[in-house]
């Protein structure tokens, strides 16, 4: 009986070594199978591009920035109207936003008047005029007024339009300061006589009921 059991193992290593010998070439290539996909997962990960993070303090700072307005813009562009821009827009992307300017557009009086690099205010308004237009309202107002201005029909100056002489017929108003003013152009509220520094509180306070925009 003790022979038989020492015999047993063996018999086991024989059926063992014949399991493998039959499934040899199975097994080669269940091996070669699990290298592959080790190797192919490792070479997906690494060219996989990873996804960059989402800062959500730098996208709320840019849209406080960056804020809406509305403006105003009629008169001699293709497409007046309400439109809508960012508070760092200026005057020439509202005229570009409606279009751009028509044939009949006052050229003349654009150059003269129009600043297209001055930043754009909630609630304003930017008037093209056509050609013909305001030099027909100077002449008129010449002929029928002693107090020369473009407000005439209100006995109001408009700071958008007068010109120079127009505005030094304003109380405390010199040629240094009428300049200022038309430099300063486009208004959009009175109030940017003051935010433009073109004039102080005190001559803006003493002058304001005489214009107009």
């Amino acid at each position: 009986m003790a022979d038989e059991d020492r015999d047993l193992p063996l018999i086991n290593l024989e059926k063992i070594s014949a399991l493998v010998s039959f499934y040899k070439f199975p097994l080669i290539l269940a091996v070669l199978g699990a290298l592959l996909t080790v190797i192919s997962f490792a070479i997906l990960m690494k060219n996989t591009p990873r996804t960059p993070e989402i800062i959500f303090g730098e996208a709320t700072a840019s849209a406080e920035t960056y804020g809406s307005v509305k403006v105003d813009i009629e008169g001699s562009v293709v497409n007046p109207g309400v439109y809508e821009f960012t508070k760092e827009d200026r005057v020439g992307d509202a005229i570009s936003a409606a279009g751009g300017l028509t044939e009949q557009a006052d050229l003349s009086w654009i150059e003269k008047n129009i600043n297209r690099v001055a930043k754009l205010l909630d609630g304003g308004k930017i008037y093209i005029p056509k050609k013909g237009d305001s030099g027909n309202r100077n002449t008129e107002v010449r002929s029928q007024s002693t107090e020369s201005s473009l407000g005439a029909a209100t006995g109001l100056i408009n700071i958008n339009s007068a010109t120079q002489a127009e505005l030094e017929s304003l109380p405390g108003v010199g040629p240094a300061t009428a300049g200022k003013i038309i430099e300063a152009r486009p208004y959009q509220t009175l109030e940017e006589l003051k935010t433009k520094k073109a004039v102080g509180n005190a001559l803006y306070d003493k002058i304001v009921e005489k214009l107009t925009i």
